[in-house]
């Protein structure tokens, strides 16, 4: 009875202080115990699950979605694809401008590995287009988001024209059945962040902020930000409406997952989720939130940037007009081809330094630094990727809500529609 008693206790609670409570318990135990290495494995086994689940989910939810919906996603699919590519080419330019005001100086002497990355922009594009026709049960089982959803759509609209009423009931509860699991994962998110939390205290301890802090100033610095203005201006200039509301509502729902898996791929259920909560359409969002994880990069574009040129002050190369915009074209172009999963920009980096003559065997080594900081630097980085992801999708949404004279949710909207009454 008193196990029953306690879990029905922490089910209760508010899911964003139990997170807050284990960030607090994880960072203390990695500090008081860091040999206590078994801690760790819940954040292994959260990231893990989410990671296992969100594939299954993506793919069950736009075939019901196009099997039992309306089959269009009009106009707003076409707006929120605008905003991902707009506020990804917008994060590159405030990089460029940190990096302008705050230049860094990097040391080289760190040895490369050999990771494989990318030749050039049509690599990157090739890629893409090879993973599109990838086999969907390979696409499910690595986590390919754009084969997932093309296969998962074609399907979706060849059951919804052949099949019969009963396969449409079937895919339903299919459906909610992998959304309750989801629910179940996310309600022990706590457990999972302060095996994580505690993994980053034991392991790295402050000594990444004695070593790279100014470099790690830059970068958290220009995604806040692009998080706190760059992001509101867009979804305001789009909705005509104070974005605070909303653009926190989301920060806080996703954000905070996200910096502690350090994978847009892992947060899709949690933003999946919080589409719900919001009061979304799930034919739009099962499609958007996907492709979110897959192109909408404003994190990534500011890590390629930021890195790149800080690579050019440290060599003493001159920076131009003209290699500015490719630099910032590059970071966004190749940022939308980065994967969802944790490190994915920093091969990236290379390309954006070709440009400069800068050889792969120098740029990689700017790429062991960014693994030195990835602790801060991908996880902040992941934060504004996955959540923006909602924060789009939402603003979407509601823009074809205003253009039927739908109301807007009033706990995001309130105050300004009731001065407009007035």
């Amino acid at each position: 009875m008193k196990l029953k008693t306690l879990i029905k206790k922490y089910n209760s609670a508010n899911l964003v202080l139990r997170i807050a409570i284990a960030i607090i318990l994880g960072a203390l135990l990695g500090l008081f115990f860091p040999t206590q290495k078994w801690i760790s494995e819940f954040g292994v086994l959260f990231v893990g699950a989410l990671k296992a689940v969100a594939p299954v989910l993506v793919f069950v939810m736009i075939i019901c979605s196009l099997a039992t919906g309306k089959s269009r996603l009009d106009r707003r699919f076409g707006r929120v694809v605008s905003l991902y590519l707009v506020s990804t080419l917008l994060a590159s330019f405030a990089a460029f401008f940190s990096s302008l005001l705050f230049p860094q100086n990097l040391d080289l002497n760190v040895s490369a590995d050999g990771s494989v990355v990318p030749a050039d922009i049509y690599e990157i594009l090739h890629n893409l287009l090879v993973n599109a026709v990838s086999n969907p049960f390979a696409a499910i089982s690595d986590a390919n988001y754009i084969g997932i959803l093309v296969w998962a759509a074609f399907l979706g609209l060849a059951i919804k024209k052949i099949a019969s009423p009963v396969t449409f009931t079937v895919l339903q509860d299919v459906s909610n059945a992998v959304s309750m699991v989801v629910r179940w994962i996310i309600n022990l998110a706590p457990f999972g962040i302060m095996g994580i939390m505690y993994t980053s205290v034991s392991t790295n301890g402050i000594g990444i902020f004695k070593t790279y802090g100014s470099l790690i100033l830059v970068l958290v610095g220009t995604m806040l930000f692009v998080m706190l203005v760059v992001v509101p201006a867009l979804v305001g200039l789009v909705l005509r409406h104070d974005p605070y509301p909303l653009v926190l509502k989301c920060l806080k729902s996703s954000a905070v997952t996200a910096f502690f898996t350090r994978s847009s791929a892992a947060n899709i259920p949690v933003n999946m989720a919080l589409c719900k909560k919001l009061g979304l359409d799930s034919e739009f969002y099962s499609v958007s939130i996907p492709l979110g994880a897959t192109i909408n990069m404003s994190g990534a574009a500011i890590t390629i940037t930021v890195m790149t040129l800080a690579t050019v002050h440290t060599l003493g190369i001159p920076v131009t007009l003209t290699s500015t915009l490719i630099v910032c074209i590059l970071a966004t172009i190749g940022a939308c081809g980065t994967s969802g999963v944790a490190g994915g920009s920093l091969l990236l980096i290379p390309l954006a330094c070709a440009p400069f003559g800068i050889s792969t065997d120098v740029a990689m080594q700017v790429v062991a630094v960014g693994f030195i900081i990835g602790v801060v630097q991908d996880s902040l980085e992941t934060a504004l990727n996955s959540s923006t992801d909602a924060i789009f999708t939402a603003t979407a949404e509601y823009r074809a809500w205003q253009k039927q004279g739908k109301p807007l949710p009033e706990e995001f909207f309130k105050k300004e529609e009731k001065a407009a009454e007035e």
